[in-house]
């Protein structure tokens, strides 16, 4: 489907046309209807899908068209991350190049006293969008610098990892700051318990709009190591040896272990940093700049570089432990093989991780490869085929659905989330 079939105005149109956006992609043909048409929206689904677009067009559009107050917020865009905000504020720019009246300020931590009058004048202004992580934008609700009663738009984006990274007060907080008639959109990239959840509490009788996670880009060389925790270390330094690591994302779930992996890896005189959430923002910033410029010639990096974060030339993907599950599995080593590359990713299996890992192998379809251990390391684990487990069947409950999509419900027509006048 087309932009030019929506409804979306010819500003936003013209904008596209610029760019060279024509078809839209599925998680964007679903959600920018409902959006248009006034409906809470729960959006399930994995990065790079164009789930900026889905929400950031049908608001702007909307904003564009008027009737909204200019000395208001009228839109709050919530991310877990400085990186993803600066991000959804690229975007907005090119989304809204043609929109004079939209205006838009992006406010993260980690700056210094001269953005902070920035934000500040933005946001006493009145700027249309607001583009926030949670932490600066309670401070600002702390010191009385915001307003959020008029505001009509709401969007939480990458909820999971909001909660993942100990968001949930804060959401809260916001939220309830929010007008009741404030339309509410909220994206994650898997739908756990706690995120079903959080949708009950934030949304008002969502359309709920589920893209199924896709199968890793075939270009990626997947393979696997079976191997005991002890010798993963010995492992990587054999990699490196064998080859070129730069451009390498080491990715471990725990902070702790990525630390540990990092002071091993400088041991080994091996050109690496660490990129977890004990960093400040500032130095956050230093580090990603730092492997961005290929200054770094290795990332050891917990989940928090898996989804959001733009870089293009990654070679290698080594998934020091197996992902929690298979979409995560694909966040990660979907940071390689980007813009027509090529690239491997490599996941080392521990004896306790041979389950898990297999239920990844039975959502791709295919067996991974086992590489033998290099010599010297002695036995491996036996990688015991097993069963897959039979997942309970969940109740849908009274959501509205729209999965691959089928139109599951019949709108009443267009719904007016304008503030009175």
């Amino acid at each position: 489907m087309k932009f030019e079939e929506t409804y979306l105005n010819d500003n936003i149109l013209d904008a596209l046309y610029d760019m060279r956006f024509d078809e839209m992609t599925p998680i964007q043909e679903r959600c920018i209807p409902e959006i248009l048409d006034g409906y809470d929206v729960l959006g399930v689904a994995q990065t790079g899908t164009g789930k900026t677009a889905a929400y950031l067009l049908p608001i702007l559009s909307l904003l564009d068209d008027g009737g909204y107050p200019k000395d208001a917020i009228n839109c709050v865009i919530m991310s877990p991350t400085r990186e993803l905000a600066q991000q959804i504020d690229q975007a907005m720019q090119g989304f809204g190049y043609y929109l004079d009246g939209v205006s838009s300020v992006a406010v993260y931590g980690g700056n210094d006293g001269g953005r902070y009058e920035q934000e500040l004048r933005g946001m006493r202004l009145g700027a249309d969008v607001l583009i926030a992580t949670p932490g600066r934008l309670i401070s600002h609700l702390k010191v009385g610098n915001l307003d959020l009663s008029r505001c009509s738009f709401f969007v939480l984006d990458e909820a999971d990892r909001m909660l993942d990274m100990g968001f949930i007060d804060d959401i809260n907080k916001i939220v309830n700051e929010l007008p009741q008639n404030c339309q509410r959109v909220m994206f994650s990239a898997t739908m756990p318990k706690k995120i079903r959840e959080l949708a009950v509490s934030l949304l008002h009788d969502p359309v709920e709009i589920k893209i199924a996670v896709s199968k890793p880009a075939e270009k990626i060389q997947q393979s696997a190591y079976v191997c005991y925790e002890p010798q993963k270390l010995k492992i990587i330094n054999h990699i490196f040896q064998a080859g070129d690591l730069q451009r390498v994302i080491i990715f471990s779930g725990k902070k702790d272990k990525v630390k540990d992996i990092t002071r091993s890896l400088k041991q080994m005189h091996i050109n690496c940093d660490q990129m977890h959430s004990d960093l400040s923002q500032q130095e956050r910033d230093e580090v990603m700049y730092r492997f961005k410029a290929g200054q770094t010639d290795v990332l050891v990096a917990t989940d928090i570089v898996s989804r959001g974060i733009d870089i293009d030339d990654i070679r290698t993907v080594i998934n020091y432990d197996v992902p929690h599950d298979a979409e995560d599995y694909v966040h990660r080593i979907g940071r390689t093989a980007r813009a027509d590359r090529d690239g491997q990713a490599i996941t080392f299996v521990s004896e306790a991780d041979i389950y898990r890992f297999q239920q990844i192998e039975h959502f791709l379809g295919k067996e991974v490869a086992k590489d033998p251990l290099p010599e010297g390391l002695g036995d491996a684990p036996e990688y015991t085929k097993r069963e897959k487990k039979r997942s309970n069947t969940r109740r849908r409950g009274r959501w509205h659905s729209r999965g691959n999509g089928k139109n599951n419900h019949k709108k009443t027509g267009k719904k007016s989330r304008k503030p009175e006048k």
